[in-house]
């Protein structure tokens, strides 16, 4: 039997699994590079305003899946994606507004991704693309900086260099970046897998502020991360060919983390594989 970990899920909200209406409903999706299989029939719900974690070993299709979510593979030649995957009603596999959906699901890499400019002007990037006039930009620049738990540290120096931050101040940057254009969704791959403690503890207090207005997608190769942020976790696996990733799991954290329903959910979450 797993022991239980300490505060599993957002305390909040562990009374209420599945009570959020889905975001993104993926059905029998799979993803192939070329002619080979990357992703197999996944199927399941991301609960809208939650934070879902993904976790598996590596090589198991998690970031191949969070990068479906904004259809980030069209940058990838001969990539394509079969199933469905619906966001807001719209299957965004077949959608051609792809600057809408790229508004609407942001991401944060794994390494934290300022451009060569000011940090104002990294805040102010997307903004100024869209055309927005520039006082609604200089409000949006403050309100994308304090919903970052940025502004008290950088207010007195946004002409300065982003890259004069430091690396968890870059990526909470990079977080303000992604809210200037107001997403519905923000898509993290391994946030802090390039950051210290204190830096990753800052990011993961602002994904649970976050997530009471954003719907968050984690991968993370850190399952107490998992346990310490997200209220739904998925896990993946290679197929015993080691031929493509497929969905093992998925449940609320608590009740995955502490009763897997799956004989391998519970041997890699116990450590004896992964």
């Amino acid at each position: 039997m797993i022991q239980p970990m300490a505060h599993i899920g957002r305390p909040e909200l562990r009374t209420m699994p599945g009570a959020a209406p889905a975001k993104f409903q993926v059905d029998s999706l799979s993803f192939f590079y070329g002619k080979t299989q990357a992703l197999k029939d996944i199927t399941f719900q991301i609960p809208e305003k939650r934070i879902t974690a993904i976790i598996g070993p590596s090589g198991c299709g998690k970031t191949t899946l969070l990068r479906v979510f904004n259809r980030m593979y069209d940058l990838v030649p001969d990539a394509r994606a079969k199933g469905s995957v619906v966001l807001d009603g719209e299957d965004i596999l077949t959608t051609t507004k792809l600057l809408l959906l790229r508004q609407k699901v942001g991401m944060v890499f794994q390494r934290p991704s300022p451009f060569p400019m000011s940090i104002r002007d990294n805040v102010a990037f997307a903004p100024r693309l869209l055309g927005w006039k520039s006082t609604k930009i200089s409000e949006i620049v403050q309100q994308s900086l304090e919903r970052a738990a940025l502004w008290d540290e950088v207010s007195d120096r946004l002409d300065a260099p982003a890259t004069s931050l430091s690396g968890g101040q870059q990526q909470r940057l990079v977080i303000a970046r992604c809210l200037a254009v107001s997403p519905d969704v923000i898509l993290m791959d391994e946030p802090c897998s390039a950051l210290d403690p204190v830096a990753t503890l800052k990011i993961e207090d602002l994904m649970v502020q976050l997530a009471h207005d954003y719907t968050i997608v984690i991968v993370t190769h850190n399952m107490q991360q998992a346990a310490r942020v997200s209220d739904f976790t998925a896990f993946m696996l290679m197929n015993t060919d080691h031929r493509y990733g497929e969905l093992i799991e998925f449940a609320p954290t608590a009740d995955l983390f502490n009763q897997p329903q799956d004989s391998r959910t519970e041997a890699y979450i116990t450590g004896r594989f992964g």
